[in-house]
């Protein structure tokens, strides 16, 4: 895969400018689709306004402590999906990414506390050598003792190299939902019905059908982290 794009058809989840410079980083192969994910020095530069140009990012890379999840990383392409976590622990900042209500990608800063937190969506589950295990929407593969899990269901985890689960959220009547498609992306709803693979959820005064792969569980009564401006 090439390392850059044209600009012009970069993902429309990008929010970039699509006139000037011709070529932009392509993102590497990795936890996220490239339609719904962003390269780290494209986040750096014309997310967060931290570098002026890719070089300025290849270097804070290279020379800070710039963590996703809880790792670091280095690699300019790496890329950044839904919930993941960015850290600049040399000034102590950290991010969210979330979705906007035009479903373009963003970021939105979080208190240190909750650096150590990560929504992941279950969306599929297997034996593997006498253990369960969970496959999550980013990628992780997580091994649970016991099968009280179901497709759909998100888990709130601290992410790092351990990966430990510390609560799970149903996809159930009454959950909270975040909309990852549609009309109402990258905004809360509340599940009032679920029949078959469909979902009726409400959002301000309407009641919405939609698929369950287009919402992803985050609470109960609330969101279980930030993810809207405060």
């Amino acid at each position: 895969m090439s390392n850059h794009l044209k600009r012009h058809f970069a993902p429309k989840t990008w929010g970039i400018k699509r006139k000037g410079i011709k070529f932009i980083t392509n993102s590497r192969p990795g936890t996220h689709k490239k339609n719904i994910s962003l390269p780290l020095n494209i986040i750096l530069r014309d997310i967060l306004d931290y570098a002026d140009c890719n070089r300025e990012a290849r270097f804070i890379l290279g020379t800070r402590d710039v963590t996703v999840d809880g790792l670091r990383r280095r690699d300019y392409r790496f890329p950044l999906g839904l919930f993941d976590v960015l850290s600049l622990n040399d000034i102590n900042e950290h991010f969210r990414v979330i979705l906007d209500k035009k479903g373009k990608i963003d970021l939105i800063k979080i208190s240190n506390k909750e650096k150590s937190l990560k929504l992941c969506k279950i969306i599929g589950k297997k034996m593997f050598k006498g253990n369960l295990q969970l496959n999550l929407y980013d990628g992780k593969n997580i091994f649970v003792k016991e099968d009280n899990y179901k497709i759909g269901d998100s888990v709130l985890l601290t992410p790092g190299k351990k990966n430990e689960i510390k609560e799970k959220i149903s996809l159930d009547k009454n959950a909270l939902v975040y909309l990852t498609r549609g009309v109402y992306i990258g905004q809360i709803g509340k599940v009032q019905d679920i029949i078959g693979n469909r979902i009726l959820y409400k959002i301000g005064s309407q009641v919405v059908e939609t698929l369950k792969e287009d919402v992803m569980p985050i609470g109960k009564d609330k969101p279980l982290i930030t993810i809207t401006e405060r």
